[in-house]
């Protein structure tokens, strides 16, 4: 039998939400220990496509506790923050097992009991921090099973290499569908499928000024105050670089989406049809959560209901880093703080309860 470790605190992943939340605890000298199922440091930053880049500068692109270095250009690349997040690891000796796939975590008499491929840990508390990337989503179409050609989500994306000369749709709106056009349209026959006409943010609008207008949204709101509602949200496209040139050679524009797919293309709502090679899916995540079913606390649309980031059916599991439901921007580098630091001071709040119990 593999014996079972024990921690005060496990957490649940190694990205970036993971890292804040341990910087907290570290802090509070909480006893604690990160599972990453991953092989290096970095999380899902190691997976997105080779050309990415932040759209805020690295100043406001950090975790709490140390500023991300500048980077050669404005925005910071992926192999930038990739770095940073390794050198945050390193500079607050974070007591990192990796690869450690965690496959559920069950109630037992002395807390909660994390299951993993290398063993079991015993905990009084944990932090599931797992975050997205592992569920992209791809909606469903009809003939999609048919189709012929390649389909490929984000997640798998890395360049446009082999997509030369083809015919390739990039469907979804946001950075990652604008990022993904600009690049793919340099060598292909791109075409830009959104639900609705996306929001092209001034040139001079970046990151910065998206979570300054978040964070007065998150301030309102939570003072009862009417919402001041500014243009722009986190999700409206950044004009980097690689979007403006898109912009300058006119292929920054869209088309609603497509009614079916035929084995080698698509048609659309005037029933005209489309030959397609390749179909790259630019239409988000679901948060992985799958560890969490033998607690049964998943509600039917498949998320966790929290009070914060605490888990209300589970007062010893706290989420972090899963989006608004989870925090106000907290599935960002800059936005998961403040989810993190509540959670770390929820935490301490709890174990010291613990000891005082048991001591009286």
């Amino acid at each position: 039998m593999p014996t079972t470790l024990t921690s005060d605190v496990c957490i649940i992943g190694g990205g970036q939400s993971a890292l804040a939340v341990a910087y907290f605890l570290r802090r509070a000298s909480i006893d604690y220990v990160v599972l990453d199922a991953q092989s290096a440091p970095g999380g899902a930053w190691q997976h997105t496509w080779d050309s990415l880049r932040l759209f805020s500068p690295a100043q406001w692109s950090s975790l709490p506790g140390w500023l991300m270095p500048p980077d050669t250009e404005e925005y910071p690349s992926r192999e930038h923050v990739v770095r940073y997040l390794a050198e945050y690891e390193r500079r607050y000796q974070v007591p990192v097992h990796r690869p450690v796939r965690v496959s559920s975590v069950k109630r037992s008499d002395a807390g909660l009991l994390v299951e993993s491929s290398q063993g079991a840990w015993q905990a009084q508390a944990v932090v599931s921090a797992t975050g997205s990337w592992q569920k992209p989503y791809i909606p469903e179409y009809p003939g999609q099973s048919l189709f012929r050609g390649k389909q490929i989500h984000s997640a798998s994306y890395r360049n446009a290499d082999g997509l030369r000369g083809k015919n390739v749709l990039v469907v979804g709106g946001g950075n990652s569908g604008a990022q993904i056009l600009a690049e793919v349209s340099l060598v292909c026959n791109a075409t830009w499928v959104t639900l609705e006409e996306p929001l092209f943010l001034p040139d001079e609008v970046d990151g910065r000024v998206l979570f300054e207008r978040a964070t007065a949204r998150w301030k309102a709101r939570s003072e009862g105050k009417p919402d001041p509602a500014p243009v722009g949200g986190l999700g409206d496209v950044v004009m980097v670089q690689s979007v403006k040139e898109a912009r300058a050679r006119g292929v920054l524009h869209t088309v609603r989406p497509f009614t079916r797919f035929e084995p080698d293309g698509v048609v659309w709502p005037d029933g005209t049809f489309s030959p397609v090679d390749v179909v790259i899916w630019c239409t988000g995540f679901r948060p992985a959560l799958d560890h969490l079913d033998a607690l049964g606390v998943r509600e039917t649309n498949g998320l966790v209901a929290t009070d914060g980031t605490r888990a209300t059916q589970e007062p010893r599991l706290w989420l972090v880093g899963y989006g608004e439901w989870t925090g106000f921007a907290s599935a960002t580098l800059i936005g998961v703080m403040r989810s993190a630091r509540d959670t770390a001071n929820q935490i301490a709040e709890y174990l010291n309860s613990i000891r005082e119990r048991s001591s009286s």
